[in-house]
């Protein structure tokens, strides 16, 4: 993937949070890219880095955090370095974020209307009535009925599943060509996830929108993403396409991660457990991160692993990964 069929590439970025207790390198040489109208899923347990990294791109890392390596390219421009002002002109423009919970995109005293004209009118010079317009038909565009009536209710007068709609509306009304989605349906219902997901991957193949879509679930990133990036301790431990990494995962923590999702295939089976904790970030002992968590960890592992290309279209940070593919 290259050239004009590139949105973003993510070029060695490191995040380090600079505390008192010491350096947290919450993200530590991190690649990847996502095509146009990609879906890209960034999947890892708690404290693997994944939202950092998601904060890192669109320039929302508070100190004592920053970016102090790397480039991030978004259309042909290096967003590292760039200041506020600059930063500003393209968050909510071209590029949206879409938090876990709407209410950190949603004013609860202003109404939707007022929220919406105000993202339309903040990046473009077009008359009100336009700008509403614009509003009333992303919230169509989602699936929200009465799209008319609905405008002039406030955040409150809304389900979960309904405010994370007006959310993901908010996200799409300037037609970024990047969108970020930070765990968005983990808080919601089943049904609801279901059709939030249908909505997301619907948007991307008409708009042409690349997303980046973060969670801990391998079984929601399996149903919607093109392409699976796994992160662990801060770097990302295997890529490839979906169907290689959830029918063929070689790392033996993609392999864990998708041992203890429930399968009708384990009926009666006790459910898989990865044995320990996430190591802290801070002061990572070298070597590989997840060695003393690994069934197959040995004395090499105690070398840092350096990104490997098994196999076609995969990368691996594993001395002893598990290639089922004939070569």
């Amino acid at each position: 993937m290259a050239g004009d069929e590139t949105t973003l590439t993510v070029e060695g970025l490191k995040t380090h949070f600079f505390t008192k207790a010491g350096v947290v390198k919450a993200v530590d040489g991190v690649s990847f890219e996502v095509g146009k109208g990609e879906i890209m899923g960034l999947v890892g347990e708690s404290g693997s880095g994944k939202s950092v990294t998601g904060f890192s791109i669109i320039g929302l890392v508070d100190p004592p955090g920053r970016v102090v390596e790397g480039r991030i390219i978004h259309d042909g421009r290096d967003l590292v370095g760039l200041d506020d002002e600059q930063m500003r002109s393209l968050r909510g423009n071209r590029i949206a974020m879409i938090f876990q919970d709407p209410m950190m995109t949603l004013n609860p005293v202003l109404r939707i209307e007022t929220q919406m004209v105000e993202a339309v009118l903040a990046h473009n010079t077009v008359p009100a009535a336009q700008a509403r317009e614009a509003a009333r038909d992303a919230l169509g565009q989602v699936g929200i009925p009465s799209p008319d009536e609905r405008l002039r209710a406030y955040p409150h007068q809304f389900s979960g599943g309904m405010r994370q709609r007006v959310a993901i509306a908010i996200a799409l009304l300037n037609r970024p060509s990047l969108i970020i989605a930070d765990e968005p349906t983990t808080a919601l219902d089943v049904t609801i996830q279901g059709q939030i997901l249908y909505e997301a991957q619907k948007l991307c193949r008409e708009t042409g929108a690349s997303m980046i879509w973060i969670t801990h679930d391998l079984a929601v990133v399996a149903g919607i993403a093109d392409r699976i990036s796994v992160m662990y301790a801060g770097r990302i431990v295997e890529q490839g396409t979906t169907a290689d990494i959830i029918d063929q995962p070689a790392h033996p923590y993609t392999r864990g991660l998708i041992g203890s999702v429930p399968s009708r295939n384990t009926r009666g089976d006790r459910l898989f457990q990865i044995p320990g904790m996430t190591p802290s970030l801070l002061n990572l002992a070298p070597g590989c991160a997840f060695r003393e968590r690994c069934s197959v960890a040995d004395d090499t592992c105690l070398a840092e692993p350096e990104p490997s290309h098994p196999l076609p279209g995969r990368v691996l940070r594993c001395h002893h990964p598990v290639l089922e593919v004939a070569q």
